[in-house]
């Protein structure tokens, strides 16, 4: 067992066994053009895996094929991990499934990214877009929520009859730098995945840059329509901070 650990404690020698997983019954010179390492190199590495007993090897006439033994690597699984934490590992290893499976489903969805420049703190900033009598200045919606990751989040009208237009929760929050929300209707179905919205706070001298991701839109359509909302929204938010005053008019209002 020590040989094994020691043979897999290099990544030159990991990446050998990940070849052969690939490709089974490989030649040195295979191995070689694979690796871009000289022959020596690789037959030292290979020694090492053989004494292991985690590479065995074939003779084929004048080749010699390399092959992956799985056993020690079964060996290690069932005396460390099996008896102690399969059950965890297990559920683990689905919630990291599912986690990339929803990351690739949001790369094919349409993206709307917004910069603005306003003349701030990033904690001026930030207390704008979290505190919620001042999003009902800007926004015509107050945005209600503790902002602690993992807490619900609520766009409630500001007509006193608590109704929300849009629901969420809170994945990163890092004042006064960083916030991260899912964002959905609330009759959405709840096997579809919402969309998320990133706020990133940076400052640059007397100035804050403001820049707001929207991910996983539905379509090109719903990436129109948001693109429309965030300008609005943000200028106000701008003049707000700024002038002390939102915008005469609701720019949200304004014809296109």
């Amino acid at each position: 067992m020590d040989k094994v650990f020691k043979a897999l404690a290099d990544q030159t020698r990991r990446y050998l066994l990940d070849r052969l997983h690939e490709h089974n019954g490989q030649t040195l010179g295979e191995l070689c053009r694979r690796l871009e390492m000289t022959r020596q190199s690789a037959t030292q590495h290979l020694a090492v895996l053989e004494a292991a007993n985690l590479v065995s090897t074939v003779r084929r006439g004048r080749e010699k094929l390399h092959y992956l033994n799985p056993v020690p690597l079964n060996e290690i699984q069932e005396r460390w991990i099996d008896k102690f934490e399969r059950p965890r590992l297990r559920a683990l290893s689905l919630v990291k499934q599912q986690a990339e499976k929803a990351e690739e489903a949001m790369a094919d969805k349409p993206t709307f990214v917004y910069v603005i420049y306003i003349e701030s703190t990033p904690e001026k900033v930030w207390h704008a877009l979290t505190d919620a009598d001042l999003t009902a200045e800007y926004w015509g919606h107050t945005n209600v929520s503790d902002w602690q990751v993992g807490s619900p989040w609520e766009h409630q009208r500001t007509d006193g009859s608590g109704t929300a237009d849009a629901v969420g929760t809170v994945v990163e929050s890092s004042p006064p730098t960083r916030l991260v929300t899912t964002w959905a209707a609330p009759d959405a179905d709840a096997a579809a995945q919402p969309s998320r919205v990133t706020f990133d706070i940076q400052p640059h001298g007397d100035i804050v840059r403001l820049t707001v991701t929207h991910e996983n839109l539905a379509d090109e359509a719903e990436r129109t329509a948001v693109a429309g909302g965030w300008a609005a929204v943000l200028s106000n938010l701008k003049s707000l901070i700024e002038t002390g005053s939102p915008l005469p008019q609701q720019p949200w209002l304004v014809p296109r």
